[in-house]
Formats: structure tokens, C-alpha cells, sequence
């Protein structure tokens, strides 16, 4: 009598997992599938491509006008602490808005300074790292657009940097 009853326990119980996995399945079946046609449609090009732009959102590379560009000559200095690079030298050229180049030229002094500044309380082991760059663009670029006013910078451009 015991065998009958623990039989039929364990029969009942076997359908309940069977349905309780089923869920599970069609869940999963789903996500595949939404995941494999979001990957189509985005590899595709039929949504967030460069192409489904809404018209009159961007100047078209034709119409663009030609950036304006102010030269700071080259700059030498001498880096803070002793170590195997004594000695920085940076070019480099700001983007300036475009026609406001002669009121750019009136901020020649202060870029300079704050270039200067910046560049002599960095730490040249700061200077070695491979993204030290990056870092140094982004640096200068928001001090310039501080000094001059956002409208008036829009890019910083590194030509020549070389440390000895």
C-alpha cells in the first residue's frame, strides 16, 4: 500500500514540472528570437543608421563651410621634475567659430598663458601614459572655451607633441 501511494505522488508530480518548464521555454524561444531580429535590423541598416537621419538635422559635408584655425607656434618647456623627459614640445591649432578668427586673435595671449600654465603643473610621468593625449586635448580644450567662451572654440588640435 505504501508503493501505491508514493506511485501516484511521484506520477502527479511529473506533469506539473512539464508545464512549468514550458513557460520557461517559450520565454526563452522569444528572447532569442526579438534579439536575432533587433541584431538584423540594426546590421541591416533598417533602424539607427547614419541614413535614417531626419532631413535638415545636419549640414551636408558639401555645405559645410571650411573650419577656421588659429596656429599656436611651436612651444618649448621645461617640465617640472627631474626624470628621463625634461623638455615638452607642443604645436597645435584651435578651432575657431567660423569669421570670428579676429576676435580669436584678441585671446592670443590668454591661450598662451593658460597652454603654459597647464602644461608646466602636469606631471610628466602623467605625460607618458598612452592616453595622456586624449586627456591633455580634452584639458586644454575646456580651458581655451573658458578663457574665450564656448562659442567662440570648438576644437583643439594637437600637431606636435614631443617630449625629450
Amino acid at each position: 500500500m505504501s508503493q501505491t501511494a508514493e506511485n501516484t505522488g511521484s506520477a502527479d508530480e511529473t506533469p506539473r514540472k512539464k508545464k512549468a518548464l514550458l513557460p520557461i521555454l517559450v520565454g526563452m524561444l522569444g528572447a532569442c528570437l526579438l534579439g536575432g531580429g533587433g541584431f538584423y535590423m540594426v546590421y541591416s541598416g533598417l533602424i539607427l543608421s547614419a541614413g535614417n537621419t531626419a532631413e535638415g538635422s545636419s549640414v551636408a559635408p558639401q555645405n559645410r563651410p571650411a573650419p577656421t584655425y588659429m596656429m599656436i607656434e611651436q612651444l618649448t618647456l621645461s617640465l617640472a621634475t627631474q626624470g628621463p623627459s625634461q623638455h615638452l614640445r607642443l604645436s597645435a591649432h584651435i578651432e575657431i567659430a567660423e569669421g570670428r578668427l579676429t576676435d580669436a586673435e584678441l585671446f592670443r595671449p590668454r591661450f598662451l598663458s593658460v597652454i603654459n600654465t597647464y602644461l608646466r603643473a602636469i606631471d610628466p610621468r602623467d605625460l607618458e601614459d598612452p592616453t595622456a593625449l586624449l586627456r591633455l586635448r580634452a584639458q586644454l580644450l575646456r580651458r581655451l572655451q573658458m578663457v574665450a567662451g564656448e562659442d567662440l572654440v570648438n576644437d583643439f588640435l594637437i600637431t606636435e607633441f614631443i617630449l625629450n
